[in-house]
């Protein structure tokens, strides 16, 4: 028996896991044994321990809680993570896309010398000052087995002289659980029905990237021209608003700012990643900086505005499925004309939906 440590700590990572934690327990039971580490990076209850429940999956055998008035997190991070190797032995060190978690699995895994498995490896946006971008580097060029899903992300790994044999084109997770969850939308989520929204007749719009809120400039930008767009479409603007975003708006504009975006937007509560499909699959298009969000939204078909100035899903843009705005309201407004006079191609550049159990064969294969 394997024993795989999964390191997780933000949503979309919670949400990536399940593609894996599915097939560990019904076509790997008896040769991979998972157990899952939560840091506790998000530490609202929406945005993680909700999310366990809702994915059907165990909770998490650790579940650290991050002093986040101390300085470096990270520090935090890779105690906890290493107390669990002490306490475990695994053969295998999981993690999942950029964030500080990942690289705090990264760190821990080859300080103890465990083999390190990075799940969307190779993505990249070339913006160094991207914190993200150093996670992933540095994530990969420590990791033993490196799954991309996409082939574009075979060729930057490549470029950067990562060992060939290590590098694994297998798709992307989320589309697994894209389609896996999909079949459930319509029983469990009543988002739609809660908030009054009819089918194409509403705009998702997201915006949490610190990047965006933590700069007042760009926050002020992104929300003058999301605005204007609603101005201008005369469909809804549906924002289920993160924490981090309602507080920076309060910080730089003030409490009354907050209420009269609610006579532009119709702002709802974070989503849960059911409500999330249900929205981005029901949407007339998508206006997000969340990078998973933009991907899924290339799963239902949707077009999307990009709230960014670079985007790691490239292959989304080359397919005229996506436009790049930044955060300047001029610039938003130009990309959402722009989008109503594309031709998008939504080709099968993410897999075939069964990334989860190749990655876990090849693991077995690879490191048994």
């Amino acid at each position: 028996m394997m024993k795989i440590l999964t390191v997780l700590g933000a949503r979309p990572q919670i949400i990536k896991s399940a593609a894996i934690t599915r097939v560990v327990l019904t076509e790997f039971e008896g040769e991979l044994e998972e157990v899952v580490l939560n840091t506790g990076q998000h530490y609202d209850s929406n945005m993680s321990a909700d999310f366990f429940k809702e994915l059907f999956l165990p909770v998490p055998k650790y579940d650290q809680s991050i002093d986040f008035s101390k300085a470096n997190p990270i520090s935090q991070m890779i105690e906890g993570v290493e107390n669990a190797i002490i306490k475990e032995s695994p053969n295998v060190i999981i993690v999942y896309g950029d964030t500080t978690s990942t690289l705090a699995g990264a760190i821990s895994a080859a300080k103890f010398n465990i083999p390190l498995v990075h799940i969307e490896a190779g993505l990249r946006s070339f913006n160094i000052s991207m914190p993200e971008e150093g996670n992933r580097i540095l994530t990969d060029h420590s990791s033993r087995l490196l799954f991309t899903p996409t082939l574009e992300g075979v060729k930057n790994l490549k470029n950067e002289k990562i060992n060939d044999d290590f590098i694994f084109h297998c798709g992307d997770v989320m589309y697994d659980n894209s389609l896996f969850y999909k079949e459930k939308v319509n029983e469990l989520s009543d988002v739609l029905n809660t908030h009054g929204l009819e089918k194409d007749r509403f705009i998702l719009f997201t915006c949490h990237r610190q990047g965006n809120t933590d700069i007042k400039e760009n926050l002020l930008g992104i929300l003058q021209g999301v605005k204007e767009v609603a101005s201008i479409s005369g469909l809804d603007i549906v924002f289920p608003m993160h924490p981090r975003t309602r507080n920076r708006i309060i910080e730089f504009f003030g409490d009354g700012y907050l209420k009269d975006l609610e006579s532009y937007f119709k702002v709802i509560p974070p989503a849960s990643f059911l409500d999330t499909i249900q929205l981005e699959s029901n949407a007339s298009f998508i206006m997000t900086d969340s990078g998973g969000i933009q991907k899924e939204a290339y799963f239902f078909e949707k077009i999307s505005v990009i709230l960014r100035e670079q985007t790691e899903w490239v292959e989304i843009i080359e397919n005229d499925a996506a436009v790049l705005a930044g955060a300047k309201a001029s610039s938003i407004v130009e990309s959402y004309k722009k989008l109503k006079n594309m031709k998008p191609k939504f080709e099968p550049i993410f897999g075939d939906g069964e990334a989860g159990k190749f990655i876990c064969k090849t693991i077995l294969e690879e490191l048994r």
